[in-house]
């Protein structure tokens, strides 16, 4: 019976478990051969694309060069053959040989860009070798020892990285390679302007010795890229590269240091690149909620020195990261479930801040070294442009001589001979084996003080006249203390940079939506900045320290401080 069955079509008598192909129409039009077109062909493909007028008329020259080639490659000679492709072979090579990798601890081999080789490759850049990250922070922590040259890369590497995930993941963006270019360049640039010791330099010594002068580091990191491309004659070879001058170079230094101008209500602060890419500001230094590359790179490369673990990981970011539509602007969003390790990443902010960054001992020891810059202010003489000569507070005025003000000048007193220097070789040299001021207690106000120079110097004077009721035969002058008041924040001072960013959700991508802190958690913090105000006695014997921590006790009873952890130690 079986032998009579007739078989199922497309199957073999011997194959009783063949399932039968499903038979579909191909309704796809036929897909053209690219290999017989011919120059018109090519050109009448660009056309039904989109492509036409001036573009078309570039692309011809282009494709007309492209068919010629192709057509000798497949008709001539196997010599003929090999011969062109070993000539095109060279000219790929000079393009990879201009290509740099560099072996970073931290983000392994990294690949740059000839133009931004050419940029690593200048002195001004190259200063950055002798500036160290985290200043005074290197004489607690023996490995924090890296300079801002190394984050510099780091940084303009993750910039390209994040662009680059950008435009692969919405390519109607339309990132252009300039784009690309223009953000690495600026990740690259945004520390030019970094001083002696670092945050130091701007954050103590300068407002110290210039009180009238509102400056920080990046404005001088903008004039410092002028000055690189000037005196190095990069316009020439940026144009090469394909980049559009001047607009690129101000898309650039708006990056480093936000609008350049002050922007008029209601207008587009920015003149590089329109508001339709006005995502692209918020890669390097992102004004908005503080979430961008400067961070992640300091995040893992100072922790990795440190010692200290790292809880965020930017490679997670990248995966999520999209542009949405806010308030019919484009903004840089992630996914709805990375709202907790947002969080996680500011709070590692704060904690880098107060167990490293902030650490009482770094702290002073920047305060001794600051003291040290000033006393040898005027005696340090440094050439700058025309044969003018430069003090180190001034040298921020001319970025010649700027360029020659690195950590050197710690040195340069140390081992001077000079007896004008001799004050502050003193100071470095107490630096050097370890005779420092000591804190003699830390304590907050219980509302946020805007606190002035004046404030300081008036504030060591009320702490030498607060005389404790327990009674001390030790007397002190208001220059045997320093007062140091730190501020401690999620980096948008009192606000919560959460509020600020947008998240997406996985069902919807193209929609931004905002993820209040009580739809996250409810131990969170309540607030999200602090005031710390540290007392330092330059009178190290025993007797001294002793009298000075009573003081500082009554100062802040007299202050209405809140009471500090050291008032419990003390017997009145």
């Amino acid at each position: 019976m079986d032998g009579r069955k007739r078989p199922r079509d497309g199957a073999s008598s011997s194959d009783s478990f063949y399932t039968p192909k499903k038979q579909l129409a191909d309704c796809r039009p036929p897909i053209p051969d690219f290999r017989e077109w011919d120059v018109e062909g090519t050109c009448r493909f660009l056309r039904e694309e989109g492509f036409a007028g001036d573009l078309e008329g570039k692309f011809r020259g282009v494709f007309v060069l492209l068919f010629l080639l192709f057509s000798i490659i497949s008709r001539a000679p196997l010599g003929v053959r090999l011969q062109l492709l070993s000539s095109l072979k060279k000219l790929w090579q000079i393009f990879a040989d201009a290509i740099k990798v560099f072996n970073d601890p931290i983000h392994g081999h990294i690949e740059m860009h000839p133009l931004l080789v050419r940029i690593i490759d200048t002195p001004q850049f190259q200063r950055l070798r002798y500036i160290k990250q985290l200043g005074g922070t290197y004489f607690v922590f023996p490995g924090a020892c890296h300079n801002r040259f190394e984050h510099s890369i780091g940084v303009g590497h993750l910039a390209g990285r994040l662009v680059q995930a950008l435009n692969e993941r919405q390519p109607e963006l339309l990132i252009s390679p300039r784009d690309m270019l223009c953000v690495q360049i600026a990740g690259l640039c945004h520390d030019l302007g970094h001083g002696p010791f670092s945050h130091m330099f701007d954050g103590m010594f300068i407002p110290k010795m210039r009180p009238d002068y509102k400056w920080k580091h990046e404005m001088a990191s903008v004039q410092m890229f002028d000055h690189m491309v000037k005196v190095n004659s990069l316009e020439p070879v940026m144009k090469e590269h394909g980049l559009v001058l001047p607009t690129d170079l101000l898309f650039i230094k708006e990056q480093i240091a936000g609008p350049l101008d002050p922007p008029h209500p209601g207008t587009w602060p920015y003149q590089g690149r329109s508001e339709e890419k006005g995502f692209l500001y918020e890669i390097v230094a992102n004004k908005r909620n503080g979430i961008d590359v400067d961070k992640w790179d300091y995040f893992a490369r100072d922790c990795y020195h440190l010692g200290i673990q790292n809880n965020f990981d930017y490679r997670r970011f990248l995966k999520f990261a999209r542009v949405c539509e806010v308030d019919n602007k484009k903004h840089i969003c992630t996914r709805d479930k990375e709202v907790g390790n947002l969080y996680d990443m500011f709070h590692t902010r704060n904690c880098l801040h107060r167990r490293a960054y902030q650490h009482k001992v770094g702290n002073i020891i920047e305060t001794m070294i600051t003291e040290a810059l000033e006393k040898a202010d005027k005696h340090i003489k440094i050439l700058g442009s025309g044969g003018k000569i430069f003090s180190i507070s001034t040298a921020i005025d001319d970025m010649e001589a700027y360029t020659k003000l690195t950590d050197h000048v710690f040195e340069q007193i140390l081992y001077s001979s000079s007896k004008e220097l001799a004050e502050a070789r003193a100071i470095l040299n107490n630096v050097v084996v370890r005779k420092l001021y000591k804190c003699v207690g830390q304590t907050q106000p219980k509302r946020p003080l805007d606190i002035t120079m004046n404030n300081l110097l008036q504030w060591a004077k009320d702490v030498s006249v607060a005389k404790p009721r327990s009674g001390t035969d030790v007397t002190f002058q208001g220059e045997d203390f320093v007062i140091s008041v730190i501020d401690m924040d999620y980096g948008m001072k009192e606000k919560n940079p959460i509020n600020n960013v947008r998240f997406y959700c996985k069902n919807d991508p193209s929609k931004a939506i905002k993820i209040r802190k009580n739809q996250v958690s409810q131990l969170l913090p309540e607030k999200f900045a602090e005031q710390l105000i540290r007392v330092y006695c330059k009178r190290t014997d025993a007797k001294s320290l002793e009298a000075a921590k009573k003081y500082f006790v009554q100062w802040c009873i007299n202050k209405d401080f809140i009471k500090p952890q050291s008032a419990l130690c003390i017997e009145w």
